[in-house]
């Protein structure tokens, strides 16, 4: 996967190169996406670019570019099939340090990909459940923008590693939003909760799906705000993130979620969930 999309080119990731002076670098003045493509399409490409131009429009970048052409033509310079392709695009570069935004910018756009795994073949029994810790969002308040700025997240989750958890969930003026690098969900008696898209909440495209499938097969769901208690009080708890899929939480800070075993909500969600990725990737 040595082949990336730079500025208009496709080259070897070894002689792609990005200005020292360019505002994503020296400001996190950036954002982007992570789109999964399954046998050389884009899944749910439209959602996916109506999301960044959400974010370039809160961040005032302007740009044009066919996207759908471009990240294609990428996937397929790297052998096709079933590709997370990483994209970024930056206010550009001015030439010097400066805070404030100089007119006339040429933004940069950056491309690359990494394989999918088929998780649906390795089998809910390979998913090892994990423990998270509850620590407070220091984020600012424009979450709904996928911003490159991600030095709380990086933090939080270190703080995670340190004791012994490998993510954290994000907790606001008592309202728990999402974790460092997912989404989450809880579930009481059968139903499955997640808390409502906001400003302070990234929309997930995996998060969405998890929510359309609850509603194809059956499973009732809500979208509402959810609190510390109600996390550690839950039967099961959850996160999903495009490159994890479904992760069923064992223990959160100093609790066991429910009996300590992986929920039957949660394994009849992965089968559901994987099945359907296995399906795109392969078309069986």
């Amino acid at each position: 996967m040595d082949t990336v999309y730079l500025n208009g080119e496709y080259i070897p990731a070894d002689q792609a190169t990005v200005s020292v002076f360019d505002r994503g670098f020296l400001f996190s003045d950036s954002v982007y996406e992570v789109i999964p493509f399954y046998q050389g399409v884009g899944f749910r490409l439209e959602e996916h670019l109506q999301r960044l131009e959400h974010s370039l429009r809160a961040l005032r970048i302007e740009l044009e570019l066919d996207w759908i052409i471009t990240l294609s033509r990428l996937v397929e310079l790297n052998g096709g099939g079933n590709l997370s392709v990483y994209l970024q695009v930056t206010r550009g570069s001015a030439g010097k340090r400066v805070h404030a935004i100089d007119q006339g910018l040429v933004p940069t756009v950056f491309a690359c990909c990494q394989p999918i795994r088929d998780i649906y073949q390795e089998g809910a029994d390979k998913v090892e459940g994990i423990k998270v810790i509850v620590t407070a969002d220091l984020r600012w308040h424009r979450c709904d923008i996928k911003s490159t700025c991600l030095l709380p997240n990086i933090l939080v989750l270190q703080q995670a590693r340190e004791l012994g958890a490998q993510e954290a969930i994000l907790q606001r003026d008592g309202a728990l939003t999402e974790g460092a690098s997912c989404n989450f969900f809880i579930v009481e008696q059968g139903v499955l909760y997640t808390p409502p898209i906001g400003t302070e909440i990234l929309s997930g495209t995996t998060r969405a799906l998890i929510l359309e499938l609850a509603d194809q097969y059956g499973i009732p769901r809500q979208e509402t705000e959810i609190d510390y208690q109600r996390l550690i009080g839950a039967d099961e708890v959850w996160i999903s993130s495009s490159t994890r899929a479904i992760v069923p939480v064992m223990q959160v800070d100093d609790y066991v979620v429910g009996n300590g075993l992986k929920g039957p909500l949660w394994q009849r969600m992965f089968e559901i969930f994987t099945r359907y990725q296995h399906q795109l990737m392969t078309g069986e």
